[in-house]
């Protein structure tokens, strides 16, 4: 699938096929920082850059946009809707508890560390779903992207000088 996905890219210019592995949901920069230095020769620092840039687009749409868009759907979703605003309120509640001490710097860890299922897209949705209002989440969310940028350079990197 990733090989599909880099064959897909590889028709737009370097740069631009970059960023635009940051956006993907499954990929973020743990696709597009490897991509963008291993695959494409590029700049490291523009490749860091570009990656960043393309990894906060998606973050942003969702971060800002969750609780409309969620607002939106239980309006018209019945009886499910309301069940799914219960669910979440009650998920919101045991979050308010000792969690909510550390939930912040939580979420930059959970973000910052390059592993499968984490990252900006999850991050950003683990901020709707704790009731993290998006001006107190977003600066977090931002650490957590350039955290997991720097961690993922690092790595790769490394490996490309040790392999």
């Amino acid at each position: 699938m990733t090989q599909a996905i880099i064959s897909f890219f590889s028709q737009f210019p370097p740069e631009l096929a970059t960023f635009l592995l940051a956006m993907t949901p499954l990929g973020e920069l743990r696709l597009a920082l490897p991509v963008g230095i291993l695959a494409y020769k590029l700049p490291v620092w523009e490749v860091y850059l570009l990656a960043v840039a393309g990894n906060v687009v998606p973050a942003f749409l969702i971060a800002a946009n969750a609780k409309h868009f969620h607002d939106w759907v239980n309006k018209r979703a019945g009886s499910w809707g309301k069940d799914w605003a219960d669910y979440l309120a009650g998920v919101q509640k045991k979050f308010e508890g000792p969690h909510q001490k550390y939930g912040l710097w939580g979420l930059v860890v959970f973000i910052g560390i390059p592993l499968p299922m984490t990252g900006a897209w999850s991050g950003a949705l683990t901020a709707f779903i704790f009731g993290i209002p998006f001006k107190k989440s977003w600066p977090y969310i931002l650490l957590g992207i350039a955290i997991s940028g720097v961690l993922t350079l690092l790595i790769t990197v490394g490996a490309d000088k040790i392999f």
